[in-house]
C-alpha cells in the first residue's frame, strides 16, 4: 500500500469514498442530504493523504494543520479492517506538532472503538445536527512500533 498526499487527479475517486463510507456507516441519518460535493466543502484548505493499493484509491485522511484537528478519515467499505486506517492515522499523526484531536459521532460504535484501540482519549463531548459526538486526544509521539514502516510497502 502507499500512501501520498492528494493529487487533483484523486477528487473523483475521493468524493465517491467519502459519500459511499458515510452512506455505509451513517445509516441514522438522511442519505438523501449527503452528496459527492460534501467531500469539498468538508476538506477545504486540509492537507489530505490518500491511501492507495494496487493503483486503486482506497481511503484518505485530512487535517486541519493549523488546529492539529483531524477532520476527516475514511476508507472504502470493503477495505475496512486492513488496516489501512491505522497507517493513515499514523501519518496524519507524524505531520502533527503537539496533540492531535478530532471528533467522532457516538452513534458510530466501531469508529468509536477503533480510535480507542489506537489510544485515543476521551476529553470531552459535544452536540451536532448529526447528534452526539466524541473529542478524543491523542499526543502526536511517533510509535517505536513504526520506526521500520516505508511509505509505499505493505
Amino acid at each position: 500500500m502507499i500512501i501520498r498526499s492528494f493529487m487533483e487527479a484523486d477528487r473523483e475517486a475521493l468524493q465517491q469514498i467519502y459519500l459511499d463510507s458515510r452512506l455505509d456507516t451513517f445509516t441514522w441519518l438522511e442519505p438523501a442530504s449527503m452528496r459527492l460535493s460534501d467531500f469539498d466543502r468538508h476538506t477545504l484548505s486540509e492537507a489530505i493523504w490518500v491511501a492507495e493499493r494496487e493503483g486503486t484509491v482506497v481511503g484518505f485522511v485530512s487535517v486541519d494543520e493549523g488546529d492539529n484537528f483531524i477532520h476527516n478519515l475514511f476508507v472504502m467499505p470493503q477495505w475496512v479492517g486492513h488496516g489501512i486506517g491505522s497507517q493513515l492515522l499514523a501519518i496524519a499523526l507524524e505531520n502533527i506538532a503537539g496533540p492531535a484531536r478530532l471528533k467522532c459521532l457516538v452513534a458510530n460504535a466501531r469508529a468509536i472503538a477503533f480510535y480507542h484501540a489506537n489510544g485515543w482519549q476521551k476529553m470531552g463531548q459535544g452536540i451536532s445536527e448529526d447528534g452526539k459526538y466524541d473529542i478524543l486526544k491523542k499526543w502526536a509521539v511517533p510509535d517505536p512500533k513504526r520506526q521500520g514502516f516505508q511509505h509505499g510497502k505493505d
